[in-house]
């Protein structure tokens, strides 16, 4: 077997010659990264343009257009892999691949739920087809969750953060499951507000066996809400001195072993006992999956399959110090073969599939691993059986019961301890009929308490009962209302709903409240399964419930004054919000800027109101104006160690030239003249990114630095120098924009006492040892000997004036110039 890097320098690739259907073959074996598609919006693209489609733009679309009017199709999930070429060079894509002969099928499809050999193996003898009913239901699901979502969270967020200022979130979204997911940890929330407590009485007694033990007796009516009748038993039972034993029973019980391990399971222990979130503990999961450690972590089936190797599995962990003996003692007398549970016919229970150590797998992945293992072994492990001795006491006319519980077989709760019976206080030997003297008897008064906010692993309880998310889609819900600024999460991991959360779901309720109950989303997902089987067809599932979908939207939009009562009353208008910044360009009054996510700036005489770049500083600039519409310029910084670049509130909202996008500052701005732009402050291309260009910040000095204005390289150059200007020259070598520096005579660098020197920054020896790459991991190929191809990027004259940067090929100089960053 050969192996190599594939060109997207993620996956690898293995080839080999071996044997296919009884003929000799060359094989390639390769690896994707995550999803390869995903679904969106259509963008629009030209020859030397590529920007979002209208449908992409919240402001240029009602949000009702797209439930149906908006094309969406599918694109590469992560670009920057470029995995769908790829797999073209591979041959593994239809398009590319050789044309089958007659009737000759090319196309297979193996199953496999964990990284051995023996699974490898036996899922290429056993080659099925591709389903394509299954990916029409996945297809569905991904179109309903990006119209329904986008339509709904558009709306919301420009209608309610154009209003309020102190929401503290980014974005109002919407989910399909994500809102029935919020609306269980609010629905728990109302239950404790609205809890009133009560008092109740417990009668306790205590009962003297021997003369240097008691034994306390629990009442056979548990409590009673009414004072006066709970003082009429304790005064009955006082009358008696003595407690008969009325029964003895003692019964031989089991506590069964658990069922095989599937996600939803995995993920309400790794919450309840671990402490770790649902998203952390599938990532370490998957983790796990990929190096081998475990089969595939995402399964809703809790039945091993009649041909799995259970010993085969026990065996690799004979030689743990932690389950040594209990795995050999299961060899050596034989494994207990394990409950039927349930088989959803998707991927085998989760299980260990090689021996690990904690060094190996370190810190969370030790402790997920240790679980899982653990787990496999209890499901072939014996029963935890102990015997229940029930004594039943009469004082006077009342009954009073004592239980306990010896183990006589621990079983599985030998590898699984805190499923362990819990020692109790032995119960003396007796009859019917035997007396003991009552030492004590006393009324406890007590109240009912609320219920707690849910757990996590409560959470995923109700989500999975109710049909909310998959397996694999539960933990990602949860991760969004956390990040959404929903919930938070409290000790114990409680999520317990922010004003914001109850907010939204009390005004779904108030408005549609089938837009927050599960059932609506749970009768979705019994469609989208329907079409997996082939029993519904994939086209009607997908416009009926549009459609149902879209009428809810036009009435939610029609009552959102019923939602927006509620939030007048938790959160404050724009207009009280924020501090005076900078002046709007429309009327010439300060603009106030509001710091609570998302920070913005709103001019409450227009009533406009302007998003701005996240995490990060704004202050005013220099009182200095936009060329093109008068707004006062602000500036972000990222820190004194980060980047900062001016901006227009205007033109980063509403962009001035076609091959600008919303969110672009004056570091990207293609003005050919003002003095902000990138056109005037432009250096060179990137030495790391494809598409970023090399930008001076005109407001470093005296410590200088020059910024990319897509990624976070850093170039700080020419400290203590006076002055430093982008010359309109540019470098013969490299095509960069030459730099012009001025030094004072006391801390001049340049040879011979000179103060000013002209040069490129990447070429000039003189100013070699005056630059220094920052925050660069150095992987572009320009560092590897210059084998890429690299294309140089000034700004001078390869620029058409408010166009385009115009890419010129490189002198073979430019191999060596990133030497002075390495």
């Amino acid at each position: 077997m050969s192996s190599r890097k594939g060109l997207n320098g993620a996956c690898s690739v293995h080839e080999y010659t071996g044997s296919f259907v009884g003929q000799s073959a060359h094989f390639k074996m390769t690896s994707v990264c995550g999803h390869v598609m995903t679904l969106d919006f259509i963008e629009l693209c030209f020859e030397y343009f590529c920007f979002s489609g209208k449908y992409n733009s919240w402001d240029k679309v009602d949000p009702a257009e797209l439930f149906s009017k908006a094309p969406t199709e599918k694109k590469e999930a992560n670009p920057k892999l470029t995995m769908v070429k790829f797999l073209q060079v591979l041959d593994a894509v239809l398009p590319v691949m050789n044309k089958p002969r007659s009737s000759e099928r090319t196309i297979y499809r193996a199953k496999f739920s964990s990284i051995t050999d023996t699974d490898i193996c036996n899922a290429m003898n056993h080659l099925g087809e591709p389903n394509r009913n299954e990916a029409l239901s996945v297809d569905a699901r991904q179109e309903l969750d990006l119209r329904i979502g986008c339509a709904f969270t558009r709306f919301q967020t420009k209608y309610f953060q154009g209003k309020y200022g102190n929401l503290d979130s980014s974005l109002i979204s919407f989910g399909p499951c994500q809102t029935p997911t919020l609306g269980f940890c609010v629905e728990r929330h109302d239950k404790i507000q609205s809890f009133k407590p009560e008092t109740y009485w417990v009668l306790q007694a205590k009962v003297n066996p021997e003369k240097e033990s008691s034994l306390t007796l629990d009442w056979d009516r548990v409590r009673v809400f009414d004072r006066e009748i709970a003082q009429m038993f304790l005064n009955i039972t006082k009358m008696s001195k003595e407690a008969k034993v009325e029964s003895v029973s003692k019964k031989e019980k089991v506590k069964q072993r658990p069922l095989a391990l599937n996600t939803v399971e995995m993920l309400r222990v790794a919450s309840a006992a671990l402490g770790m979130g649902p998203q952390h503990a599938m990532q370490i999961a998957e983790r796990l999956y990929t190096q081998g450690y475990i089969s595939y972590p995402r399964t809703e089936t809790t039945h091993y399959p009649e041909n799995f190797d259970l010993k085969g599995c026990l065996r690799q962990q004979a030689n743990n110090p932690y389950w040594a003996e209990t795995v050999k003692a299961l060899l050596s007398d034989g494994i207990n073969r394990p409950r039927k549970g349930h088989d959803a016919g998707d991927h085998p229970p989760i299980t260990p599939m090689r021996a690990a150590t904690e060094a190996e797998l370190g810190g969370d992945g030790w402790r997920l691993y240790e679980y899982i293992t653990r787990h496999f072994i209890a499901t072939v492990s014996a029963d935890c059986k102990y015997l229940q001795t029930t004594i039943s006491f009469s004082i006077g006319p009342e009954r009073f019961t004592c239980i306990g519980k010896v183990v006589t077989s621990p079983g599985f709760t030998e590898i699984m301890p805190w499923h362990s019976i819990p020692l109790e206080e032995s119960l003396p030997h007796c009859e019917k009929g035997d007396l003991f003297p009552v030492s004590e008897i006393k009324l406890l008064e007590k109240q009912t308490s609320p219920p707690d906010y849910l757990t996590e692993a409560e959470l995923i309880t109700l989500m999975e009962k109710h049909g909310i998310g998959t397996d694999a889609s539960i933990p990602v819900h949860i991760n969004n209302i956390c990040q959404r600024n929903y919930v938070t999460v409290e000790s114990g991991r409680r999520l317990k709903p922010t004003n914001l959360g109850i907010v939204l779901v009390h005004g779904y309720y108030k408005i549609d409240a089938e837009l927050v109950l599960p059932t609506i989303r749970s009768a979705v997902e019994k469609q989208l399964n329907l079409i997996a089987l082939g029993k519904a067809n994939y086209h009607q599932v997908l416009e009926h419930t549009l459609d149902i979908f879209k009428r809810k939207f036009h009435y939610f939009v029609d009552s959102i004054a019923g939602m927006d009562e509620l939030m007048e009353v938790s959160f404050s208008p724009l207009a009280a919000t924020g501090k005076p910044l900078s002046r709007c360009g429309k009327c010439h009054r300060f603009m106030k800027y509001i710091q609570a996510k998302p920070s913005r700036l709103h001019c409450s005489h227009c009533d406009d109101t302007y998003s701005l770049p996240q995490n990060g500083t704004i202050k005013l600039y220099k009182e200095l104006r936009c060329p093109l519409d008068d707004f006062e310029l602000v500036l972000w910084s990222s820190g004194s160690r980060g980047k900062s670049y001016p901006l227009c509130p205007y033109c980063y909202n509403h962009p001035p030239f076609r091959d600008m996008k919303k969110g672009m500052g004056c570091n990207e701005c293609t003005h050919p003249t003002c003095q902000h732009s990138l056109s005037m402050l432009g250096i060179g291309q990137c030495v790391e990114c494809e598409n970023g260009v090399l930008v001076l910040d005109s407001t470093s000095g005296p410590k200088w630095k020059m910024a990319c204005n897509k990624c976070n390289v850093i170039v700080h150059f020419f400290e203590n120098a006076h002055k430093v200007r982008v010359s309109p020259e540019t470098c013969d070598l490299c095509d960069a924009a030459l730099v012009d520096v001025d030094f004072n005579k006391a801390k001049s660098p340049l040879p011979g006492d000179e103060t000013q020197h002209s040069g490129c920054v990447f070429c000039d020896p003189v100013f070699q040892d005056l630059v220094e790459l920052k925050h660069a991991a150095m992987r572009h190929p320009m560092h590897r000997g210059g084998q890429g191809k690299r294309q140089g990027r000034g700004r001078g004259k390869g620029r058409r004036p408010g166009g385009r940067l115009n890419p010129k090929k490189p002198k073979d100089k430019m191999a060596a110039l990133a030497a002075y960053f390495v």
